[in-house]
């Protein structure tokens, strides 16, 4: 089944996603109102599946969730809490539910999350689950078994940092991501243009892979500056720093600086990757401001 994101992916169509954060309860009423907001301004929602190791409602169950509402969901699967036979349990349900695009991580730390005293599993990490999904998708398991009813039809992602310090390392780790499978990816939070630029001309330009980059709506200065202090690998600047800490409007302020940044990624790569906890509502005066129209949609087939 060729889904809206994958037609768009096939199209080099510019692509916009978003992310939505699962309920932590058993009540998606939430989650559905922020993303009936963004229906008919992105390819697809991703659905974070335990994102800094903080319980919720399982990722799978939220993506088919909105698959009943007509939303298509990019459905994140971490290596963190299971082992190969769940991962293996999982990809299939999940197939068989109808979500078809998978984007493959290894997962936050425990340490990261509220539940410190778990344990981590990390049997496979994101590389050795793009190759899991490839396998099912060619019909073998893990153990490279014949799978007996059917293969499976899924479209994986992948995460990349352009901004990570070591060059040689990020080269490396795309292009182990590639050859395992990975057909889009997902950048974690841009700050530095010149930095993406440079990837897109140095690592990812022989790919022909489609890259999102990750946009992050800041809403105050202290927001930015927690940022700086608790996400590895971010560095937010000074002076957007200093735009927030001086604006009349510090919210209003965060979505300006979004919504150039979103302009700033379209004459780089492919497409955007957004991202506002608990604001997912502003994410469409982003766009607009942005000068991207409403995306025009055909009907999505879900199974």
């Amino acid at each position: 089944m060729t889904t809206r994101f994958r037609r768009a992916v096939q199209d080099r169509e510019f692509l916009i996603t978003a992310e939505v954060t699962p309920p932590k309860g058993g009540n998606p009423v939430r989650m559905l109102e922020m993303a009936k907001l963004l229906k008919d301004r992105v390819h697809a929602l991703n659905i974070t599946d335990g994102s800094r190791a903080v319980v919720r409602m399982s990722s799978i169950a939220a993506s088919v969730i909105l698959l009943q509402h007509g939303i298509e969901p990019i459905c994140q699967i971490a290596c963190r809490d299971r082992n190969c036979i769940g991962l293996e349990a999982d990809l299939m349900g999940a197939h068989a539910l109808g979500i078809r695009t998978i984007l493959a991580l290894t997962g936050d730390p425990v340490k990261a999350g509220d539940r410190k005293e778990s344990r981590s599993v990390f049997e496979l990490e994101s590389v050795r689950l793009l190759k899991l999904i490839a396998n099912l998708n060619s019909g073998l398991d893990f153990k490279n078994q014949p799978l007996p009813d059917e293969p499976l039809d899924l479209f994986a992602g992948a995460a990349v940092d352009p901004q990570l310090k070591s060059w040689s390392s990020l080269q490396q780790r795309f292009d182990r991501k590639v050859e395992a499978g990975a057909q889009f990816f997902q950048s974690q939070l841009i700050t530095d243009f010149e930095r993406l630029d440079k990837f897109m001309n140095q690592i990812a330009a022989g790919s022909n892979k489609p890259i999102l980059a990750g946009i992050f709506l800041l809403k105050s200065a202290k927001n930015a500056q927690f940022i700086n202090k608790n996400v590895p690998g971010v560095q937010i600047p000074e002076d957007i720093i200093k735009r927030l800490a001086d604006a009349p409007d510090p919210l209003q302020e965060g979505v300006n600086i979004a919504a150039e940044q979103v302009r700033l990624a379209k004459q780089v790569c492919q497409g955007v990757h957004l991202m506002a906890v608990k604001r997912e509502d502003l994410i469409p005066q982003i766009l607009d401001l942005a000068g991207i129209p409403p995306i025009e949609k055909p009907e999505l087939n879900c199974v």
